[in-house]
Parts: C-alpha cells; structure tokens; sequence
C-alpha cells in the first residue's frame, strides 16, 4: 500500500497535467482501494457483532430495533447524499488546482449540513412516538423501539459531521485517515453497546446510546483532519473573507437530488422484497437474512474501490484530463470485477461453511447455500454497477445512474421475485436478484463505453 508521501506525489500529478505511467495508476487505485475495502469489511463485520449484542436481549428487543431499522437507514442516506452533493464539487476544484474554492464549497457544506441534520433531527424527535405504530409494530416493542429512534434522532448532527467529514477527506485523496477512523468506531459501537447494554443495563435504549457515544467521540478527530489538519481543506489556509455563493448550493442540490431520491425508492424496493419473502415462512426468512449477511462481505471491496473511483474522477474531471479520467474509470471497474469475481468464487466454494458460522439448523443452511451459489455468478456485474455508478457520480452525473438502479430495482428484481417466488420460494428471489444485477451491471458497462457520463460541463469556477 502506498505511503500518504507518494499517495499526494501521484494525486499531484494529476493537478499539474504530468503523464502518469500505467503502473502509477494502478499502484494509486491500489493504494486508495484498500483502506477503505478494510474500513468497509470492518463495518460489516461490527454491525453483525452489534446486531447479535442486540439479540441476546430477546426477540422483543430485536423486532423494536429493526422495525426502524429501515428508517434509520434512510435517515442516514439522505445525509450521504448531501456530503457527496458538495464534495463530488471539491474533489473538482482540487483537481483544477483551486484549493480555495474547495474549502469555500467544504465551508458552505458544513452549513447547509448541519440545517439539514437538525431539521432531521427536530422531525425524528416529533414523529418518534408515533413511528414504530406506523410501521405496524404492536404495543409490546413499541416503547423500546421508540426510545431507539429518540436517541439516534439526537445523533444525526453527528452523523452528518461524520459523512462529511470522510467524504471531504477522501475527495482530497486521503482515504487512511476516514477509514482508520471508520474502524474504530465500529470498535467503539461495539464497547459502547457492552457498557451500556449490559454495564448499565439500559437494554434497547443502551444500544442506541452506545452507537450516539461512538459517533460523538469518532467525529471529533474526523472533523478535527478535515477543518484544522488538512494540507488542502484546513480552513485556517484561507485569509481572504468567506462569502456566501448560492451556485454551490443549486450544484449540490443537482447532484444529491437523483440520489436522495434513490435511497427513498430503494427504501420502498427493501420493503416490498421482505414482504415478497415473508409469506414463504420462517426457514426463509431466517435463510435469506443469513445469506444475505454472508453476500455482504462479498460485495464490500467493490464500494472500497468504488470510493477509489469518485476521487480520481472527480480530481481528473476537474483538472480536464478527460483521456486519465476515462482511464482510471475502466481500470477502477475491471479491477472491481476481477476482485469481486475472485469473491464470488470464494462464495460460492465455501457457501456451506459461511451459513454454518450464523445457523445451527441444516435446512436453513441448505437454503442459503443454494441462494449463495446462485448469487455468486452475479457478482462481477455487481462490481461493474457499484463502480460504474461511482465513476459518474466523480464526474457530477447521477441522475441518469440513480435512474437505471431504480429501473432494474423495480422493473426486473421486484416484478421477477413477485412472480418466482410462489412456484421456486426463496430460490426464485434470488434468481429475481441475480439477473437484475447482472443486467444492471451490462447496463452501466454501456453507460460507461459510450462515454457520454464524460461530456457534461465542469462546476463553474465562480
């Protein structure tokens, strides 16, 4: 891996128009893919460890936590799209060597942020009583489920600070701090969650303390990097006085419009698949958790690589190196489908081993194995949307993206699933799953040769 020395010697290359050798660009992939594939890998692994923390509580204190689960999930992705609104813009203005209107675009995130994130805030404290009802929860889980959603409300502030931080960060090219920092705080969730959980025995309403404590103490150092620490985002670099720019705001807007909008649809699509699987009963249900727990880990490396990409593009893209920036685009996704391939395989030859470590009973194993090894022959077209999408979304184009997720989201998985699954169960979702991926993956693969993701205007230099 890289030395963060000739990480920024590289990315400089790219600022100043040098010619960058084959070798160079890979080695610059490599060296950005992997901390955040660790940091990715990690989070999936600490969200299991917390999840089971949880479930030794009793089925009440897992059906309260995961009855929002999806809510707390779109709350969180909506404050994504907002970072990547405004720092797709500074990994642009970097690339073109304007390093002040970089940390001008970061000052104008931060506060646009944290007006979006406490209005977020001041909705989830009014709705939090009412929410698990909605959601069709009973009597029984509500209470806990309601103080869950109170306390995580109080932590979206912190979340976004979080998300935005990182984002700015590996906009400008370092991606080892956001992702050591990633890491410890699934560590911290996980000590946390114990004390609070079990120390003080706060139960449901611990778990959510616990994971507000691991934010607040992880976004301290990662706001800490990004305003003070930084070479090209420190804000103290700036002498000449802040002013207020409205074209950062409606550039932002246009480009996390598409992909809020994609996490409220892709929310729904969530929805109705667990409905589609419901009816089928308990081995199912539990299988297709599992397995989907197991495909998780497979897919990881495909979003570290995927970060890899939005920063390259959009460093290239700003500076108007359209010939690297189509380059570091076809090598991010070939090397995303050759290493999640190489996963697939790993899938689908020990499926068995991986359901034995998260179910004891053999026909859930049986089920999830077989849904794994038909998962497993999509995965290299996974890779090629998770990195194809990234790659647009460097150069500012979501709309067009976000469009053919929802599209094969809705048009092919769902209306598969619905159909499959009276006559083949849980198996004929998964088909539904695999085909849609895989013609979700040819279709940005398409997306990507005709180039037309590379033709849209620059950010205004204003």
């Amino acid at each position: 891996m890289l030395s963060n020395r000739k990480s920024d010697a590289l990315l400089a290359k790219i600022r100043n128009g040098s010619p960058m050798t084959q070798r160079e660009k890979l080695n610059l992939i490599i060296g950005l893919s992997v901390p955040s594939m660790l940091a990715q890998i990690t989070s999936v692994m600490m969200f299991f460890i917390d999840a089971a923390m949880v479930g030794h509580l009793g089925a009440e204190a897992s059906a309260s936590i995961g009855i929002i689960e999806s809510t707390t999930w779109l709350m969180g992705s909506m404050l994504g799209a907002l970072s990547t609104g405004f720092s797709v813009q500074v990994a642009h203005f970097i690339g073109a060597n304007d390093f002040f209107k970089a940390r001008q675009v970061f000052r104008h995130a931060l506060i646009c942020g944290l007006i979006f994130s406490l209005l977020m805030m001041s909705i989830g404290i009014a709705i939090h009583t009412h929410l698990p009802y909605w959601l069709g929860g009973g009597s029984d889980i509500a209470g806990n489920s309601s103080a869950y959603f109170l306390i995580y409300s109080f932590a979206l502030p912190f979340v976004l600070l979080y998300f935005m931080s990182s984002s700015m960060l590996k906009s400008s090219g370092n991606m080892k701090i956001p992702s050591i920092l990633s890491v410890a705080m699934c560590l911290l969730d996980v000590v946390f969650n114990y004390i609070f959980i079990y120390v003080f025995k706060l139960g449901v309403a611990g778990a959510a303390l616990g994971t507000l404590m691991a934010y607040v103490v992880t976004v301290l150092p990662m706001v800490w990097q990004a305003t003070c620490k930084s070479k090209i985002l420190a804000l103290h670099l700036d002498k000449m006085k802040f002013y207020w720019n409205w074209d950062y705001v409606r550039n932002a807007a246009k480009i996390s419009g598409p992909i809020a909008l994609q996490a409220m649809l892709m929310s729904g699509a969530q929805v109705i698949s667990t409905m589609i699987v419901a009816p089928l009963g308990n081995i199912a249900i539990a299988a297709n958790s599992f397995a989907i727990t197991v495909e998780s880990l497979c897919y990881m490396p495909g979003y570290g690589i995927g970060d890899a990409a939005s920063t390259l593009v959009g460093q290239t893209f700003g500076a108007g190196r359209k010939d690297l920036c189509k380059s570091f685009a076809h090598m991010t996704v070939g090397l995303g489908m050759a290493v999640m391939a190489f996963m697939g395989i790993i899938m689908y030859i020990f499926a068995p081993e991986m359901m034995s470590i998260l179910s004891s009973v053999s026909s859930i194993q049986n089920l999830g194995v077989q849904c794994l090894r038909i998962e497993a022959f999509a995965e290299p077209f996974f890779a090629a949307s998770i990195v194809t999408y990234s790659v647009c979304v460097g150069a500012g184009d979501t709309f067009k993206p976000v469009l053919i997720n929802l599209c094969t989201m809705w048009g092919v998985r769902l209306t598969m699933a619905y159909v499959l699954a009276s006559r083949y169960g849980l198996k004929g979702v998964w088909f539904a799953m695999a085909t849609e991926l895989t013609a979700r993956g040819i279709l940005f693969l398409i997306r990507l040769m005709r180039g037309k993701w590379l033709n849209r205007p620059a950010i205004k230099h204003v």
